[in-house]
């Protein structure tokens, strides 16, 4: 009983201390399947495997070129637009801080006596009176003492740019793989597909391939249904802030889109770059316009398209969303919630495939 508990700690460890290199290796996956169906597209035009991955790479890598330049000139004014919008905010907040200092003087006022009222305003102008006088008095001189010796400038500062700055060179190595991962699983599906069932004998081959349709399969429908689904509401939702008239709709749109997808939390987190870039407009019937279309958009995503294009691929129960959300979070935070439900949905595949594991997968399933 021990063995297994231990095995598992030793699991998570793992996962967690190397969670870059998993997130990396993981979201290389998820590309490759996404980019999949356009090199089988570009096959039955007579190219090579390899010839048709290197240029389906090299239209993905265009497009996300594109995709940048066009987010950089929106930032770029939403940069210089930066002073403003503060002074919007803390309009905001000054206005809501007086209202709420409004309203417990109303509530002070109604609640304390008159009378003792008047006794405390006394009470605080004679307490106040006193700590004047006793300003005014002139301090015993006595002696200070010596400062103490000053830190080197900086040290504090250093250690903490330099413990980031490793961080940072950590994750843009890890990210600078991505392209060449993605291009050598898309040119060698085949060869590491036939490799990995030669790992298998007899029966066991046979379930391993069947596991691994079923993963590619599950991870294909729910990868491709969530890129094509987040890339509808991406124009969707830049068309409707362009037509409320919002500033830096090709910006806010896909990121209100994208956002929306994110399991439990995605209609808060869809509704902030909107409600942010009004601020513009400060006006109530703005933001309440905004609110409801962005919720009206993800409700109707969420309740007719997600099912239909995704939840018919991923049978799992909501309580073992909710646990996977919680566990991948934990290990890989943000990205382990956009990774928890196809991870979790391929961990069934292999116990729907596996007979001493159906019951597992039983459990796990809707």
């Amino acid at each position: 009983m021990s063995l297994p508990i231990v095995a598992l700690g030793v699991i998570v460890a793992i996962l967690y201390f190397g969670r870059v290199f998993f997130i990396t290796a993981m979201t290389a996956v998820t590309i490759a399947f996404i980019l999949e169906p356009f090199v089988t597209l570009m096959m039955r035009l007579r190219l090579p495997r390899s010839v048709a991955s290197f240029v389906v790479c090299t239209m993905a890598l265009l497009f996300l070129y594109v995709i940048g330049m066009g987010a950089y000139s929106q930032l770029t004014g939403l940069y210089s637009d930066l002073p403003k919008y503060g002074q919007r905010i803390g309009d905001i907040v000054d206005g809501i801080q007086q209202k709420i200092q409004g309203m417990e003087s109303d509530t002070y006022r109604m609640l304390v006596p008159t009378r003792q009222r008047m006794e405390e305003e006394e009470r605080q102008r004679q307490a106040a009176k006193k700590s004047k006088s006793s300003k005014a008095q002139p301090a015993a001189s006595t002696a200070l003492p010596a400062p103490a010796a000053a830190a080197p400038p900086g040290s504090a500062i250093a250690d903490y740019v330099a413990s980031h700055l490793s961080s940072f060179y950590q994750i843009l190595l890890m990210v600078s793989f991505i392209p060449f991962l993605v291009y050598f699983m898309l040119s060698w599906r085949d060869h590491i597909n036939r490799s990995f069932l030669q790992l298998f004998q007899g029966q066991a081959r046979i379930v391993a391939a069947r596991s691994l349709e079923g993963i590619a399969e599950m991870v294909r429908a729910f990868v491709v249904g969530n890129f094509l689904l987040g890339f509808l509401l991406a124009i969707v939702s830049s068309a409707m802030f362009w037509a409320i008239g919002l500033p830096y709709p090709l910006l806010v749109g896909p990121l209100s889109g994208l956002l929306s997808l994110v399991p439990y939390v995605g209609l808060p987190l869809a509704t902030m770059p909107p409600l942010f870039a009004a601020l513009e407009r400060n006006t109530v019937p703005v933001y309440v316009v905004v609110v409801v279309s962005v919720s009206m958009l993800h409700l109707t995503a969420l309740n007719l398209l997600y099912p239909k294009v995704v939840g018919s691929r991923v049978h799992l129960n909501p309580l073992v969303v909710t646990f996977s959300l919680m566990l991948w979070g934990f290990l890989w935070d943000a990205p382990g919630l956009l990774l928890a439900i196809p991870l979790t949905a391929g961990l069934k595949a292999v116990c729907d495939n596996v007979k001493e594991l159906r019951p597992i997968g039983k459990f796990l399933g809707d």
